[in-house]
């Protein structure tokens, strides 16, 4: 009986049916990547804002006063009076309860300066210029509740954490392209009621499912890609990185054109659902059937993949190897058993946390150091255009290793340099700072694919999701890393994320070389790999 990879070649390793499903997935990156970086717009610092004295909104009414006028004359004189106070979280510890004049309110408390008079912090009662643009409005996450927004972007990449390791074991053991749609579903429904949460409790439990399901969809889709090719069209994992890029891209745009923040989360949310309709065109991954010995659907499904390609399979192709092994459940143990793949699965889950700490510190680190949000975050996103390139370019001629660890040696010794570099250098501080990002970018994407070559077929969307999991706590901590560390020294954090990226420039100098070689199907094959 023939092997899948024999079948396979005889059915188009990459015909116009894998094509077809490879776009069609692809998509997800855009609503993926959308969902990673939405927090930077959705959670954008209001403009004008201001703590309201009690009884204000009354005065206001009945004096008939425009926002304006009130703060004029409300929170005004606290700025004159009190030079270290801006009125955004602080106020004057008075209350209109007693009668005052609409044109000087503040006279009735006699000849005392405001400078002398007493301030307190401000609970709840800003008013905002513009009181639905993000959920900083919505939410009162000011002043002493800041650090909400950034808690917010936690629990995010704590649902990616927690839908890595749920949704990549049921994908293994339920199929890749149900475990897809269910979790595009879940997507889909969450988003939309993270849109409409009445309080910032129910925002939070519906953007850590959204998280959840958010990665069940874009780890599924790329194992499906991966395994519906040849060994030697594998690198179109790094094509779906590019649709990834292309969501950086759009984001600042739609951001741009809708003004409010639940307009932007339907906007990247609702086109979850229209992910539905590949039921209906993305089969199940034969490999994966192939595990479950289920070989009849397997082999059904490549016929349907032969006709598409305008190939024919011959007729001894009959049946499919299946191993004879009993079909079992994976686990973790089965990724730190064995010298190789435990070798292999501590440098990748090192290489995971690694990229995303770095990867997600340096696009933070732009609202540090200011600039035009919305074109500063597009020039980040195309930044990562050449990555692609430069990866599709190297990577089928001399291998996967060299360029993974050179990538990251780059980004490491660009971000020591770029923190030793002066200010008034301005234009080669960002050539440098620029340099990095498109090192760790490139390690970032090299690491999807290599982790997908290095599990055999049973623990591959289990072992991806494990290992990817740590991308997701370097996600969690990224941001208390980076502005905690920034508070003390601003160029501080780039000397954290130096060592990281050299570290694990050297640790995968450790790993196998896969270029050309077949995917493993088993632990065995996964062992003899040099």
């Amino acid at each position: 009986m023939p092997s899948f990879d024999e079948v396979l070649k005889e059915a188009g390793e990459f015909g116009r049916f894998q094509k077809r499903v490879f776009f069609l997935l692809c998509q997800t990156g855009i609503t993926f990547s959308s969902l990673f970086a939405s927090v930077v717009f959705l959670g954008q610092a209001p403009d004008d804002y201001w703590c309201r004295i009690p009884g204000a909104a009354e005065l206001s009414e009945r004096c008939g006063w425009t926002l304006e006028e009130e703060r004029n004359l409300t929170v005004l004189p606290l700025r004159l009076g009190n030079w270290s106070s801006s009125g955004e979280c602080e106020r004057l510890d008075i209350s209109w309860d007693t009668p005052v004049t609409c044109t000087s309110p503040l006279t009735c408390y006699g000849n005392c300066s405001t400078g002398n008079l007493q301030l307190t912090t401000c609970h709840g009662n800003w008013v905002y210029k513009k009181p639905h643009s993000s959920i900083v409005s919505e939410y009162d996450l000011v002043c002493g509740d800041a650090w909400m927004l950034d808690f917010s972007q936690a629990i995010l990449n704590l649902g990616f954490l927690v839908g890595a390791f749920t949704l990549g074991y049921a994908a293994d053991r339920y199929g890749r392209i149900l475990i897809y749609l269910l979790s595009c579903l879940g997507v889909g429904i969450c988003g939309i009621i993270v849109a409409f949460a009445p309080n910032f409790t129910v925002f939070l439990i519906f953007r850590f499912l959204q998280g959840t399901f958010g990665k069940g969809t874009w780890m599924t889709g790329y194992v499906i890609v991966t395994e519906i090719v040849g060994s030697d069209q594998r690198t179109v994992g790094i094509v779906i990185q590019i649709f990834f890029t292309l969501g950086i891209m759009i984001l600042p745009g739609i951001a741009y054109l809708i003004p409010t923040w639940q307009g932007i989360q339907l906007a990247i949310s609702l086109p979850n659902f229209l992910f539905l309709l590949y039921y209906w065109v993305v089969p199940e991954s034969p490999r994966w059937l192939l595990t479950r010995k289920k070989g009849e659907k397997a082999l059904k499904i490549m016929h349907n993949i032969a006709k598409h390609n305008g190939k024919y399979l011959s007729p001894h192709y009959s049946q499919i190897t299946i191993s004879n092994k009993e079909v079992s459940n994976p686990s973790f143990l089965d990724l730190v058993r064995t010298p190789q793949m435990r070798r292999n699965t501590l440098i990748l889950m090192y290489a995971w946390f690694a990229s995303a700490l770095i990867y997600q510190g340096l696009v933070m680190r732009l609202g540090i150091v200011g600039g035009n949000l919305y074109l500063d975050f597009f020039i980040s996103g195309a930044v990562e255009l050449p990555a692609a390139l430069l990866i599709l370019v190297t990577i089928d001629r001399i291998g996967r290793r060299l360029p993974f660890a050179i990538s990251n040696m780059v980004a490491g010794i660009a971000c020591l340099i770029t923190a030793f570099l002066p200010e008034d250098i301005r234009w080669l501080k960002m050539t440098v700072a620029t340099l990095g990002r498109l090192g760790i970018t490139m390690a970032f994407e090299i690491v999807y694919l290599v982790n997908t070559e290095l599990y055999p077929t049973t623990l591959r969307n289990f072992g991806v999701s494990l290992c990817s999991s740590l991308c997701d706590l370097g996600g969690i901590i990224a941001p208390f890393l980076l502005f905690r560390l920034a508070a003390v020294w601003l160029e501080l954090p780039l000397i954290i994320f130096s060592i990281l990226a050299v570290v694990c420039g050297l640790l995968v100098l450790l790993l196998p070389e896969t270029k050309g070689i077949s995917l493993p199907e088993t632990v065995e094959d996964v062992e003899q790999l040099s």
